[in-house]
């Protein structure tokens, strides 16, 4: 049987892929939560979660935003462009229901797959010529 996990190379995993997202990339937000997205070194999209205290409280809540969070990526990675996506979550997250959450996250998927030529533009492309 076939695992749902979010394998390692799929994910962010250091403290310096965060900070380079954090300090190149663009965002997008809507109630739920902030996308923050840049070009991606790896040949993949790769994702990393910043679900805080402060946003929730209860250990519970976050893992269940992380979970969501997690599988709404992993449906939608194979058509997402090779950028890292680190995903907040805003104050009221935490009060949504998974099928709330998962349509924010498809909402932002979405706006990802249309700016592909923005995503992979940055880029340095060798010189051929």
């Amino acid at each position: 049987m076939p695992t749902a996990r979010l394998r390692p190379t799929s994910r962010l995993r250091n403290a310096s892929a965060f900070k380079q997202v954090f300090a190149q990339g663009r965002r997008q937000a809507d109630a739920d939560f902030v996308v923050i997205w840049a070009p991606s070194p790896a040949a993949r999209p790769r994702l990393g979660l910043a679900i805080s205290k402060r946003r929730a409280r209860r250990a519970v809540d976050r893992n269940r935003i992380k979970r969501v969070v997690r599988e709404s990526f992993r449906h939608a990675a194979a058509e997402l462009p090779d950028v890292d996506v680190v995903v907040l979550a805003r104050q009221a997250t935490h009060r949504r229901t998974r099928r709330q959450l998962f349509e924010s996250l498809t909402q932002h998927w979405e706006k990802l797959r249309r700016q592909p030529s923005q995503a992979t533009a940055q880029r340095i492309e060798p010189d051929h010529g």
